[in-house]
C-alpha cells in the first residue's frame, strides 16, 4: 500500500485539532457485536497475490515484505543499529544483594563518545551461583515505567536522574524521581522469584532513551540521531515505540558480552506501551530468544481491525509521538491496513512468543490479542513450529502453553502481576532450556 500524503496531512491537522480534547474511553466500541470484520490480511500471501509456499521465500521474500511495511507505516524507519562509538561501564557490583540471593550489577551505556552521548543505565540482577560453578544465565530484559529504583526496594539500586511525568502516587515530584519511588513497581518485576527460578532480570528506564512526550522526540536517542520534532519529522520517521525497541537492542548488545549471560537465552519483555516496544524488538532482532507481549493492547497484540476498544485514531491522537507519522493516514480506516497484529506476531517465527491479557482489560482487547496469537499460528506451521493447539478464547486463568505460541487471560485489570511472571517463567524453563532451539 503506498502512502497517501494528503491524507497522512489531514490526519495530522486533526491530530493537532484535537488532543486537547480527547473522547472518553467509553466513546470507543467494546460491543462484540460491532466489531470490525474479517478476513484478516494473510500473512503467507505476497504482495502480488500469489503464495508463500516455503519457508525461504517467507524468510527471503515475504518476511521483509511485512517488515517494511511496518517500518514505513507504522513504527518508522529504524535509522541506526549499534553505534560504532557505542561503548559500556560496570559502575557497581554487589555480590550479595536481596540479602544474599542475587549479584546485583549496574552498567551505564553510552552511544557515542564525549559529554553529549544519550545513556542507558541497565539494572541486571543475577542468580548466586555455587562456589566453583561458572553457568551463564539465561535473562528476562524489558524496561520499566519509573526508573531503575522502582523495581526493588533494594537501597542499593541508583535512583533515576531522567525526566519522568509527575506522578502523586509513585511520588515523581517535579519530572524527578525521588526515594518515594523505590520499589513502587516491585509487583511487576517479582526479581527475588525471577533469580530464585534460575534466570537474570535486566532493566532500564524507558525514559533514558526517549522521554514519553511529544517534545522526547527532539531530545534523548531520536534527538541525537537527528530524528525532528514530532511535527516536523519524516513521514516515516521512527516514534518513540522505535527508539525504545532500539534501545532494548542496545541492551542485547551488552548482555551479548556479559560472561555471566547466556545471551543464547534472553527473552525480551514488555507491559502495555513497553508491550508493543517488545513486540518491535523482536521482530527486528532476531537475537531475542522469546518475546512476550504483556497487555499491549492497540499497536501492539490487539488486532486493529476488530475496532474494539482502543483504536488507531486514539492511539495517534493521544500519542502522537508513539508512532510514524504515516500511521495516522489509518485513523478511522483501520480497513485500509495492509497488515494487522497477527502478522507482527508472525514476524517472530520460529521464536516462540507469548501474548497475555487481563479480563478486566477491555480498553486492550483481549479476544483481540487472542486472535492474533491464532491467526499467526500458519507461519509458525511452516517454520515446522506448533501453534496454541486450540481455535478459542481459553477460560480465565487457564494458560494455553503450546509448541511455539502461549496465551492466557487473567482475572483483573491492566498490568503485569506475579501470577502473569508464574507463567511466563514456566514456558521459559521449557523453550528456553539449554540445548532447545527458539
Amino acid at each position: 500500500m503506498m502512502f497517501r500524503p494528503g491524507l497522512a496531512l489531514l490526519s495530522l491537522f486533526l491530530a493537532a485539532a484535537c488532543m486537547a480534547a480527547l473522547p472518553p474511553a467509553s466513546a470507543y466500541n467494546t460491543d462484540e457485536a460491532k466489531v470490525g470484520s474479517l478476513p484478516l490480511p494473510d500473512p503467507l500471501q505476497f504482495a502480488d497475490g500469489s503464495r508463500v509456499r516455503t519457508a525461504a521465500q517467507w524468510m527471503e521474500k515475504r518476511r521483509p515484505e511485512l517488515m517494511e511495511l511496518f517500518a514505513r507505516e507504522m513504527f518508522g524507519r529504524t535509522p541506526l543499529g549499534r553505534p560504532p562509538g557505542m561503548r559500556w561501564t560496570v559502575t557497581s557490583v554487589d555480590r550479595a544483594a536481596l540479602g544474599g540471593k542475587a549479584v546485583r550489577k549496574e552498567v551505564t551505556l553510552a552511544f557515542a563518545e564525549g559529554p553529549g552521548s544519550p545513556q542507558l543505565h541497565l539494572l541486571i540482577y543475577l542468580p548466586v551461583q555455587p562456589v566453583g560453578v561458572n553457568r551463564r544465565s539465561p535473562a528476562f530484559l524489558g524496561l520499566n515505567f519509573f526508573g531503575n529504583q522502582s523495581v526493588s526496594a533494594d537501597p542499593g539500586i541508583t535512583v533515576s536522574k531522567a525526566w519522568m511525568r509527575d506522578n502523586a502516587e509513585f511520588k515523581v515530584v517535579g519530572n524527578r524521581a525521588t526515594e518515594g519511588t523505590r520499589g513502587v513497581h516491585a509487583s511487576r518485576w517479582v526479581v527475588e522469584q525471577v533469580v530464585a527460578r534460575g534466570y537474570a532480570t535486566v532493566t532500564a528506564y524507558y525514559g533514558d532513551l526517549c522521554e514519553d512526550r511529544p517534545e522526547g522526540l527532539a531530545a534523548g536517542v531520536a534527538g541525537w540521531a537527528g530524528t525532528g520534532s514530532t511535527e516536523a519529522r519524516a513521514p516515516d520517521a521512527w516514534g518513540a515505540i522505535g527508539v525504545w525497541a532500539w534501545g532494548l537492542s542496545r541492551a542485547m548488545d551488552y548482555l551479548s558480552s556479559d560472561p555471566e549471560i547466556d545471551a543464547s537465552r534472553v527473552a525480551v519483555h514488555g507491559h502495555s506501551r513497553l508491550g508493543k516496544a517488545a513486540l518491535w524488538a523482536g521482530a527486528q532482532d532476531t537475537r531475542f530468544a522469546l518475546v512476550i507481549s504483556n497487555d499491549s493492547g492497540a499497536g501492539g497484540a490487539a488486532l486493529a481491525k476488530r475496532n474494539f476498544g482502543e483504536n488507531v485514531e486514539r492511539l495517534n491522537l493521544a500519542f502522537p509521538h508513539w508512532f510514524a507519522r504515516a500511521f495516522r493516514a489509518y485513523n478511522g480506516a483501520e480497513e485500509r491496513l495492509p497488515f494487522d497484529s497477527h502478522t507482527l506476531i508472525a514476524l517472530m517465527a520460529p521464536r516462540p512468543v507469548y501474548v497475555a491479557s487481563a479480563v478486566e482489560d477491555t480498553w486492550a482487547d483481549p479476544r483481540g490479542e487472542f486472535l492474533a496469537t491464532l491467526h499467526a499460528e500458519p507461519v509458525f506451521a511452516l517454520l515446522g513450529r506448533g501453534g496454541l493447539g486450540r481455535s478459542s478464547p481459553p477460560e480465565v486463568d487457564r494458560p494455553v502453553h503450546g509448541d511455539a505460541l502461549a496465551y492466557h487471560v487473567r482475572s483483573g485489570k491492566h498490568d503485569i502481576t506475579p501470577y502473569d511472571w508464574a507463567q511466563y517463567l514456566d514456558f521459559a524453563d521449557r523453550v528456553l532450556a539449554p540445548g532447545r532451539r527458539p
